[in-house]
């Protein structure tokens, strides 16, 4: 028979994120960081950012949408 002892496990939450683009602090009770986007990846081979670089960046939808907004293809997620 196998017996378990209880492990305190530690546990994060967000309580605030910074976009990386403008600055603007938002804060976990603001429904804004559900729309937050986090890019985070390893440049490769030939990357513009280094082979082998850890990029990351947070970008707030306003900025994100500043940037993209007109190069990006929009549809209704439902369909």
């Amino acid at each position: 028979m196998i017996n378990y002892k209880d492990v305190q496990k530690t546990e994060q939450e967000i309580a605030s994120i910074k976009c990386d683009i403008c600055g603007k602090v938002y804060h976990s009770d603001d429904l804004e960081i559900q729309e937050f986007h986090h890019i985070d990846f390893c440049g490769g081979y030939g990357s513009v950012f280094g082979d082998g670089t850890q990029v990351n960046c947070d970008i707030c939808q306003h900025c994100l949408h500043k940037m993209v907004g007109n190069s990006c293809r929009c549809s209704d997620a439902r369909t």
